[in-house]
This record gives C-alpha cells, sequence and structure tokens, in this order.
C-alpha cells in the first residue's frame, strides 16, 4: 500500500487535484483512499456530486465508541474510498488535534485492513505545518509528500514552510518531499519562480496544470475533470500526474 499526502495552501486547488488524481487512478483499476484532513470537511465534495460527508469528529462527538467504519467512510465516485477527519465548530478546538484523533481513529478501527487500498491519499491544509496538519507527515502515515503550489507570493511561501518542515523532520522518518505540483494562473513566468524553490530543495515539478475555464465549470457542476471533460488537456495533465505519483 502506498500512502501520499498533498499540501497546500488554503484555496490554491489541492482538493480539486487529489480528486482528479483519484478518479484518475480508479479509472486505471487502482483502489484509492482519499481523506481530508481539514477542518471544513470538503475534500471529497468533487466525488460526491457536491455532498458533503460526515467528518469522523463529528461523529464521534455523536456516538463514542459505539463509531463505526459505516459511519464515516463513504464510497464515491469510481469507487473511490472516502472519508473526512473534519474538526472543531471555529473558535471552539483545536484544528489540528482533530485531525490527530480522527487519523488515530481510523487506525483503531482498521480501516486500511478492511478496504486494502492500494493508495491512500491525505489532503493536507498546508497555511500551517505544525500539530495535527504534520500528522500526515509522521512515520506510518505518507511516505511521500506533494505540494500544489502556483507563483502566487503566498503559495510560494506556504510552499517553501512545508518544504522546510520535511526537511527538519527527515531524520525522524517522516515523509520525503515528492516533489510540487504547479496549478498555472495566466502567468508565463510560473515555472521560473518555482524552479527557485526546487534548487533550494533539491526537488522537481511533477507536474503542472493548465489554467483553464473548464476546471471552474467542472467545480459548479460538482464533478471532476477526469468525468465531465476526459479528452481534454486539463485531464491528461491529471492523468500523468496520477502516474507519476503511483509510479
Amino acid at each position: 500500500m502506498i500512502k501520499i499526502a498533498i499540501y497546500g495552501k488554503g484555496g490554491i486547488g489541492k482538493s480539486t487535484v487529489c480528486s482528479n488524481i483519484s478518479v484518475a487512478l480508479a479509472k486505471k483499476g487502482v483502489k484509492v483512499m482519499q481523506i481530508g484532513c481539514d477542518p471544513k470537511a470538503d475534500s471529497t465534495i468533487l466525488l460526491h456530486k457536491g455532498e458533503k460527508l460526515p467528518s469522523i469528529m463529528e461523529e464521534y462527538t455523536k456516538k463514542g465508541t459505539a463509531l463505526s467504519l459505516d459511519d464515516i467512510v463513504f464510497i464515491g465516485e469510481e469507487g473511490v474510498i472516502c472519508c473526512e477527519t473534519g474538526g472543531p465548530p471555529p473558535g471552539t478546538g483545536c484544528a489540528g488535534r482533530g485531525i490527530i484523533n480522527s487519523l488515530e481513529r481510523l487506525e483503531k478501527l482498521s480501516a486500511y485492513k478492511i478496504y486494502k487500498p492500494d493508495i491512500v491519499i491525505f489532503d493536507v491544509l498546508g497555511d500551517v505545518v505544525c500539530g495535527g496538519f504534520s500528522m500526515p507527515m509522521r512515520k506510518g502515515y505518507a511516505q511521500k509528500v506533494y505540494v500544489v503550489t502556483s507563483s502566487e507570493k503566498m503559495s510560494r511561501y506556504a510552499c517553501a514552510n512545508i518544504s522546510m518542515a520535511l526537511e527538519n523532520f527527515k531524520g525522524r522518518g517522516y515523509a520525503e518531499l515528492g516533489g510540487y505540483i504547479l496549478n498555472k494562473s495566466t502567468s508565463p513566468s510560473d515555472r521560473d519562480s518555482l524552479n527557485e524553490l526546487c534548487k533550494d530543495f533539491n526537488t522537481q515539478i511533477i507536474g503542472e496544470i493548465s489554467y483553464d475555464p473548464i476546471i471552474k465549470s467542472a467545480e459548479e457542476n460538482d464533478t471532476t475533470i477526469i468525468h465531465s471533460y476526459p479528452d481534454t488537456t486539463v485531464a491528461e495533465q491529471f492523468k500523468n500526474i496520477a502516474e507519476k505519483i503511483y509510479a
């Protein structure tokens, strides 16, 4: 079983990237599990026609030790296994602690042994790399981390922080940096600015997603590019990234 984590600044499009990668792999016969690690619990929304799933945190709050996998694991588009960690309401608790508790809960319920995925994709908010948000980097979780970024300053700043965290943690058996995924804007210098980060952290751009209105169109229709526009350039880009991740 391969385990990867996809990080990125909030709003950079990592959930769209994760969902399209998940569907691209599932279409090839790969058994995929996607775990949203964000208090908003919206990582898998495109895999469920716009419907938000009950999160592990909210279901555990209701049911406690009576919680079962049937309460928190759902099957989405192309058979992708989906769950959301969720988190406490804003201002009422630590979102990072919610992620830690949720991932530990999945372990206790033997989710990976029961569903037997070929690949697990953790979709993680990357604005803060501490506490629970670094949980998927830790030993026993993701083996590699990929960062979705653009050439925008704050996105690159978050990308650098995530890369630095991995550099600092590597002596502890944490995940290694697998590379960057460039979510392009209309700027022709997108790749140049990201190449500087690649040099700094000895990594590579494993793929790029073109700026294209069909991405927004698919999201407004609550579905993935792979499903709605399978024969487009953008769909091929997602497929290529999926192949590199699952090589």
